[in-house]
C-alpha cells in the first residue's frame, strides 16, 4: 500500500503492534548499545533489592529468635 508517493517497508506493513516493539528491542540490543548498559545495571539493581529484602527478612527472623526466651527441658536419665 502506498500513501502519496511515500513507500511503505516491509515492517510497515506488519499490523501487529507487539511486533514492532519486538523489532525495535532486537535492533537496540547491539553489543554496545545503550539501551543493552541499561537493561544490564537494571538486572543487578533489581537483584540487589531483592537482595536487601532477604537480608531484612533474615535479621526480623534473627530477632524473633533472640526475643525468645530459653526454656528448660526436664531430662529422665536412665
Amino acid at each position: 500500500m502506498e500513501n502519496e508517493g511515500v513507500k511503505e517497508t516491509k515492517e510497515d506493513l506488519v499490523g501487529c503492534p507487539i511486533c514492532k516493539l519486538f523489532g525495535c528491542l532486537n535492533k537496540g540490543l547491539g553489543p554496545k548499545s545503550e539501551f543493552r548498559r541499561h537493561l544490564y545495571r537494571s538486572k543487578i539493581e533489581f537483584l540487589r533489592a531483592i537482595g536487601s529484602l532477604i537480608e531484612e527478612r533474615i535479621q526480623d527472623l534473627e530477632k524473633r529468635m533472640e526475643g525468645q526466651p530459653k526454656k528448660a527441658i526436664k531430662l529422665t536419665v536412665d
